[in-house]
């Protein structure tokens, strides 16, 4: 999950882009990054780590004047955080410049392709592809160009793309990621988010999957994926700000609840083949025969991740027929466990920096044990000392009460009984596409009941009613909604 914020229109693009990326810098604040218009160039900034080390870097003399730009705020899904890798991304000339929210599961073979033909790339993201196809397909046209890009990048995806051929225009693109568009007087934005534009206008265009919009300071044009020109209403925001951040719910707990169908789309995408009936994990690159010579797996984690194992454990053994422990970390430390060379670890950890954890996994790898991570954060302790790693792109979770980073991890675990009993060739791997029909329903049902619940939400708001949300039974971590008189 990251924060997208674009303007064109006649105020100072940097102080709006810095405005609106503070309001979302709950989706992400590994790294952050403006891209303005000056004069007829375009000039990057980036800054690793927080929001406010990219605002002194662009404060006093080094401040970016010009009324059009895009911005962004990370939560890494490729490539660590690092100044190199923050968005927004451009293209070896400096044509195209774009920030991006979600997956391009094809980016390693349109990377290959595109070195081929003589591409630099200076970031390890999946992001700065499509700012290299963009310079590659140039048509002379930058909306037939940006069309021709979506025909060739695979997965999900929110864009905010400018290009110095044609400035005076911006294009956002959706494709699963959430995005809209701002609506004002002789100005116009795009956003991830509410938040980001509310101090500037409360009439916005929510963007479906497919839409493609081409925003000038004096209007917005929507199309769909094939050209073809659409219309939409224009949504009214009756939120105050502080609710506008929270998605209109009441606590970020609430909003993180009907976030799961999304972080478990995420998790899911790119890891379940073409046909629906097999596991794919590209990024577990194990020595030969190593699969079918565990003799063992150790799963160790703190709290909810712990939880989360407990319940792995029973799907691989199932799946697998290897023996699984599960056990608290702090405690894994001083037990002196039995390992062998075909052991494996599995460490869970959301933030990827759990003091406990940290240390098994140490003393793990120390002790010659092959360790797969299983983490929420792209460039953590974990995912750089770990031998795999197994993301779960559940996004910044700012409750303190887990949801959808707990969510995640059991659909990985499931993911990777899954991958594993094919791998080894066990009886269990019979059962991997009735697994995988389930997993696809859940995240079925789980998007329906959010639908639902936006529907009540928004009634409520307008009749003054209530609306109460209470777990399902037998399924704790499917939530229902239920409507209340007023």
């Amino acid at each position: 999950m990251c924060g997208i914020v674009g303007y064109i229109g006649s105020k100072q693009a940097q102080d709006v882009l810095l405005h609106g990326l503070s309001k979302l810098e709950y989706r992400g604040y590994d790294s952050a990054g403006i891209a303005i218009f000056e004069g007829g160039d375009v000039t990057v900034k980036k800054a690793v780590g927080r929001l406010v080390n990219l605002a002194e870097l662009v404060d006093g003399p080094d401040r970016l004047e010009g009324s059009q730009g895009i911005g962004h705020t990370r939560w890494a899904t490729h490539g660590r955080p690092s100044d190199d890798n923050a968005h927004p991304h451009q293209d070896n000339n400096g044509n195209f410049t774009i920030v991006h929210n979600g997956i391009i599961e094809n980016y390693m073979t349109l990377r290959e392709e595109l070195i081929a033909k003589g591409h630099v790339f200076h970031s390890e993201t999946d992001t700065e592809v499509v700012a290299h196809l963009l310079d590659e397909l140039w048509t002379g046209n930058f909306f037939d160009t940006v069309l021709a890009v979506t025909k060739r990048i695979h997965g999900a995806y929110a864009l905010g793309i400018m290009t110095k051929h044609e400035p005076g225009k911006l294009i956002a693109v959706r494709k699963q990621s959430p995005l809209i568009i701002g609506l004002g007087e002789g100005e116009n934005f795009i956003a991830s988010d509410i938040p980001a534009i509310l101090e500037y206008t409360r009439n916005v265009y929510i963007l479906d999957d497919g839409d493609m919009a081409v925003l000038t300071t004096d209007k917005v044009e929507l199309f769909d994926l094939e050209g073809q020109p659409k219309t939409k209403e224009v949504y009214e925001v009756t939120w105050s700000a502080s609710a506008a951040e929270k998605g209109g719910y009441e606590h970020f707990m609430m909003k993180e609840i009907n976030e799961q169908p999304k972080a478990i789309a995420d998790t899911l995408t790119g890891r379940i083949s073409p046909e629906g009936d097999k596991v794919v994990f590209d990024e577990v690159q194990w020595p030969a025969n190593f699969a079918k010579e565990i003799d063992r797996i150790h799963i160790v984690a703190c709290g909810t991740s712990w939880h989360a194992g407990m319940v792995g454990k029973y799907a691989i053994e199932k799946l697998t027929r290897v023996p699984v422990d599960c056990e608290i970390a702090s405690e894994y430390r001083y037990n002196d466990p039995i390992v062998t060379e075909n052991t494996l670890m599995i460490i869970i950890t959301q933030s990827g920096e759990t003091a406990d954890t940290m240390a098994a996994l140490r003393d793990a790898k120390a002790a010659g044990v092959r360790v797969l991570a299983v983490t929420n954060v792209v460039g953590s302790s974990a995912a750089r000392e770990a031998d795999d790693v197994i993301f779960t792109w559940a996004g910044p979770e700012i409750s303190v009460a887990s949801t959808k980073a707990y969510t995640t991890q059991l659909t990985s675990l499931y993911l990777f009984a899954a991958w594993l009993a094919q791998e080894r060739g066990t009886a269990g791997a019979a059962q991997v596409p009735g697994l995988l029909n389930d997993l696809r329903a859940t995240f079925r049902t789980l998007r329906r009941r959010r639908w639902i619940r936006r529907l009540r939400l928004r009634r409520s708001r307008r009749s003054g009613h209530r609306v109460s949300m209470r777990s399902s039974s037998g399924a704790g971590w499917i939530m229902r909604c239920r409507w209340k008189g007023p």
